[in-house]
């Protein structure tokens, strides 16, 4: 059974935008006990609805490329197809979405681990059947965005 989302688990996520603030600061600023904290936290990730990560500034990184892509599919199974993508090296994510794309897939890509875009083209996306069209967006300069460094 999932966690119910009440007020007070979305206060609790609102204070962890910084990941390592402690339990004992939270359970302060809501006026809840630390063990609240701590036992809401542990059963909002135990059901997945809460994962705790670091996150880097892309920019910050040397050699980082940071790109979007939008891609449109031969196939209505979008679920399934967004998995396949998941899986691939460098994706970061892949969302079934409306509009023009099937799926937007967000890639981190560097030359000097191996994997540049055109590497990302020929070993990674040649796994996935029933692709029709693939748009690039690289993303040049970005505005409080952050990624999982995956690489």
């Amino acid at each position: 059974m999932k966690s119910k989302m009440d007020e007070t688990n979305k206060a609790i996520i609102k204070q962890l935008r910084d990941g390592r603030k402690p339990f004992s600061a939270i359970a302060d600023e809501l006026g809840i006990t630390e063990n609240t904290v701590r036992a809401r936290v542990n059963k909002l990730m135990d059901e997945g609805v809460l994962q705790i990560s670091g996150l880097v500034n892309p920019e910050s990184i040397p050699g980082l490329q940071v790109v979007m892509m939008g891609v449109k599919l031969k196939t209505l199974d979008l679920e399934k197809k967004a998995k396949e993508f998941s899986e691939l090296r460098g994706v970061i994510s892949a969302a079934v979405v409306t509009g023009r794309y099937d799926l937007i897939v967000q890639l981190v890509l560097a030359e000097d681990e191996g994997l540049s875009l055109l590497d990302f083209f020929k070993s990674e996306l040649d796994k996935i059947d029933d692709i029709a069209e693939v748009e690039t967006f690289v993303v040049y300069q970005s505005h409080n965005f952050r990624i999982p460094y995956i690489l």
